[in-house]
């Protein structure tokens, strides 16, 4: 799995959300996210899609834990009905390229974590999420981004 140090612009997203435990409702979240944007002309080849677990399963009740599916959007674009809207605030992040397996990425949160720590790292209290690229829907790897500080 390779990690590498990178800065991350502010993103702007319209989002989908799904709260209850996370699995398989996931999937359905995201292809509605992925519907809706078609529709809107939103979703193409240079679209930058996310993967939001806004809560720790270990913390947080399985039936309160939210998902949000968003796609990344203009300044410009006027967000109506159909989507939520949220700012995630860029910085630096550490970012794992992963093959797009639930075997592969269950694998990457395993050892995520502790190897960040071992590096001097620690994970700040901005959302976690999975990075996607285009409209392809044969997509074999996705960024996992991790919002990071160094140790104090």
């Amino acid at each position: 799995m390779n990690m590498k140090i990178d800065t991350l612009p502010n993103y702007r997203i319209a989002y989908v959300r799904q709260v209850g435990p996370y699995g398989p409702h996931n999937v359905k979240v995201m292809e509605k996210l992925k519907r809706l944007a078609k529709k809107k002309g939103l979703f193409t080849k240079d679209s930058i899609i996310l993967s939001i677990a806004r809560d720790n399963p270990e913390e947080t009740a399985p039936e309160n834990c939210r998902y949000d599916a968003g796609i990344v959007i203009s300044s410009e674009y006027y967000v109506d009905d159909d989507f939520s809207e949220d700012q995630l605030v860029g910085g630096q992040y550490a970012i794992y390229k992963v093959k797009h397996t639930a075997e592969e990425i269950q694998k990457a949160w395993a050892t995520i974590f502790s190897g960040l720590l071992e590096a001097g790292y620690e994970v700040d209290p901005r959302p976690i999420f999975e990075r996607y690229y285009g409209d392809n829907n044969e997509i074999d790897y996705c960024d996992i981004c991790v919002p990071i500080t160094l140790k104090k």
